[in-house]
């Protein structure tokens, strides 16, 4: 039998996926604007050390801004266009604060899995924050988000700074060592990517009690057969292709 999974089966990438600016406020709107209850997004430290929604290292590709995010005070970071990139109906957006997607997650209704995605050399500290602030943005929620990482330095912090919080390890291709490592980080869930998935890690996931989760999937028809087949939720850019009520 497949493991329990109390969250969305469908869950947004990088919060609105391609139709929205990544890793912004207009993404998550756009989300549930669209019918879904789950995001993901990315969580990084700025100069400061505040966790703020990034996916890479450095701000060129989805913001007017030029170096890497952990060389930029919040200052900094607070005056950046993170929309214009995607069009010219988001010019202007922010790169928001992680306390912010938060707090919006809260009032729209939104469950979040958050992957702490640390800068190179910034792994624990990273982990530990972002775990620190989960905790205090979904006190008393019904449904915790779930932390993951591909960094095993930052679950392993986040799970010391927030051991009440569920962790999924992220890979690509699914190692052999896949279960032991799981097991050995406190990990409720193994992500990868859905081209590495097989039927027999579907099975072994299941008989092991570990909900296996998928990204980045666009094809309705591809969704269907993943759910089908027994992975617990599917990670998608295409919002509107995988919308709730059309899947």
């Amino acid at each position: 039998m497949a493991p329990p999974w109390p969250y969305p089966r469908l869950i947004g990438h990088r919060g609105g996926g391609t139709l929205a600016p990544e890793n912004t406020l207009a993404g998550l709107r756009l989300a549930r604007r669209y019918g879904y209850t789950g995001v993901e997004f990315d969580v990084m430290l700025s100069g400061d050390g505040t966790p703020v929604l990034i996916h890479d290292d450095t701000l060129e590709r989805t913001t007017d801004g030029h170096g890497r995010v952990v060389d930029r005070s919040d200052a900094e970071l607070a005056r950046l266009d993170a929309g214009s990139w995607h069009g010219p109906a988001y010019a202007g957006e922010p790169l928001p604060t992680f306390a912010q997607a938060g707090e919006l997650c809260r009032v729209l209704g939104l469950w979040a899995n958050v992957e702490i995605k640390p800068a190179p050399g910034h792994e624990a500290e990273t982990g530990r924050r972002a775990a620190l602030l989960a905790r205090e943005l979904w006190q008393g929620a019904d449904l915790a988000p779930l932390l993951s990482s591909f960094s095993p330095v930052a679950l392993a912090a986040a799970a010391q700074a927030a051991p009440q919080l569920p962790r999924g390890l992220l890979c690509g291709p699914v190692p052999d060592t896949w279960h032991a490592d799981v097991q050995r980080l406190g990990c409720f869930s193994l992500h990868c990517d859905f081209r590495h998935v097989t039927p027999r890690l579907v099975d072994e996931a299941a008989r092991r009690g570990v909900p296996l989760v998928c990204y980045t999937v666009n094809d309705p028809d591809e969704a269907r057969r993943l759910l089908g087949l027994g992975v617990a939720a599917v990670i998608t850019d295409r919002l509107d292709l995988l919308a709730p009520h059309g899947l």
